[in-house]
């Protein structure tokens, strides 16, 4: 079974599609990249699998109460770009459903460990 890390900014929907990822049986956790400076702490447990999930500041606005800016998203983003450019999967999550991510997410795992 893969060993799957996601990373993404805040309120992306990270936690949500780790919760519903485990209750599917698969073996992923949380990474919280976008609050640390250290470029490849996403690796820090070896994933076989990063999975990027990203949102834009209205999309954010729309799913949570948030005190901050456009300044922050964007430092967000720098502290992710080397998760980014790592990621074997990027969605940005803007107009999809929770249970849209996590069929994508579930299809894109299934085709990689299938390709293993």
């Amino acid at each position: 079974m893969s060993l799957i890390a996601v990373v993404g900014v805040c309120a992306s929907g990270k936690t949500t599609l780790v919760t519903n990822l485990k209750e599917a049986g698969f073996n992923a956790y949380n990474v919280a990249q976008e609050h640390s400076c250290i470029k490849k702490f996403w690796n820090k447990h070896h994933p076989d699998i990063l999975i990027m999930i990203d949102a834009s500041l209205a999309a954010i606005k729309k799913r949570r109460i948030v005190y901050w800016d456009e300044s922050r998203l964007i430092a967000q983003h720098e502290r992710l770009s080397d998760a980014k450019a790592h990621a074997d999967l990027y969605i940005q999550t803007d107009s999809l459903s929770k249970e849209d991510v996590l069929k994508e997410v579930i299809a894109f795992i299934k085709k990689a460990e299938a390709a293993v």
